[in-house]
């Protein structure tokens, strides 16, 4: 297979441009990803590989020649960065071209439950309306509510300016408690005050070990009767067994997400067919200009590690030391 030329591996449709940027400075294969065994069974030649894939010790160790992994999303939980690491693979990302849209998302969520809107609509759809059967309960304005915005990241930080906007009230909580610069002048809060005062709650938190269940039953309890919790950044943070408890009982108004534990869902999961949920397939980046912008800048990291150059998004620049 080889041609003395770049091997470039992916499981993603490319538009012309891109691939024609791939092929300039490579060799492009599709990826088959059919199973993970077909997948270690072709990476031997891979100097690069684009995709949404779980990169481990077998992968690692299935492809020698690898130097960067491209991911097209800005989570990387899938991939052991420690171990890509010390193999000198660069890790690469897609953080900021998706900020608007899962901005957006969030924003839409909260004027969703705030309203009732979906009630309404089905509501109506339903033929209730035209049938002039009992409408279903008034609906609550956001502006003067307090968010609160946990994890204060790029998101975060522009979910908050949104949110004042929104003539809303913003609070935040991370693990650091200091305004980053250029970040929205809002109040921090610890995360059991943040609970405790929010109208809703809004989860913006990377994955890793330490946010894992960040939101659990103690955390869940925490908050107002009436308060929601919305969710647009990874199912595992909050304690899905937890949130559907809380739901179930109505300790909690309700909630908007777009992420689960599981994913997709087996076709019983309960939380998703709960009357105070709203839940989405995880389609957070799911517009043609995000989606396009995510593959565009995933092709740029690659090249730019096989052409020896820094990347415009390394999740792990320490690989990158000493390179000209």
């Amino acid at each position: 297979m080889s041609s003395g030329r770049p091997q470039i591996f992916t499981n993603f449709e490319f538009e012309a441009d891109l691939r024609e940027r791939l092929t300039a400075v490579g060799d492009l294969h599709a990826l088959d990803d059919t199973s993970p065994e077909r997948i270690l069974e072709q990476l031997a030649p891979a100097n690069a590989v684009i995709g949404w894939l779980t990169v481990d010790q077998a992968f690692l160790d299935a492809a020698p020649e690898l130097r960067v992994v491209s991911v097209p999303a800005v989570g990387y939980d899938k991939i052991d960065v420690a171990a890509a690491t010390a193999r000198g693979v660069a890790v690469c990302n897609t953080p900021g071209v998706l900020n608007a849209a899962v901005v957006d998302l969030t924003t839409a969520i909260i004027i969703m439950l705030s309203r009732r809107l979906f009630e309404f609509e089905n509501y109506s759809r339903s033929g209730a309306w035209g049938r002039r059967e009992q409408p279903p309960a008034l609906a609550h304005d956001i502006a003067g509510k307090v968010v609160g915005v946990i994890g204060f990241g790029r998101i975060g930080r522009e979910v908050a300016r949104r949110m004042l906007a929104l003539d809303m009230r913003p609070i935040w909580y991370d693990v650091y408690d200091e305004l980053l610069p250029g970040a929205p002048d809002v109040p921090f809060r610890p995360l059991d005050d943040l609970l405790r005062e929010s109208d809703f709650v809004t989860v913006h938190m990377d994955l890793n070990e330490t946010s894992r269940h960040l939101i659990g039953a103690r955390e869940i309890g925490l908050m107002k009767e009436t308060a929601y919790l919305v969710n647009t950044a990874r199912g595992p943070v909050v304690d899905q067994k937890a949130l559907t408890e809380a739901l179930q009982s109505s300790s909690i108004a309700g909630a908007g997400l777009d992420v689960l534990e599981q994913e997709p869902p087996d076709a019983a999961e309960p939380i998703v067919k709960l009357p105070n949920v709203i839940s989405f397939p995880h389609i957070g980046t799911s517009t043609h200009e995000t989606r396009r912008a995510m593959r565009e800048l995933s092709v740029a990291n690659a090249i730019a590690v096989l052409n020896g150059e820094h990347p415009p998004a390394i999740v792990n620049p320490k690989v990158l030391e000493g390179e000209s």
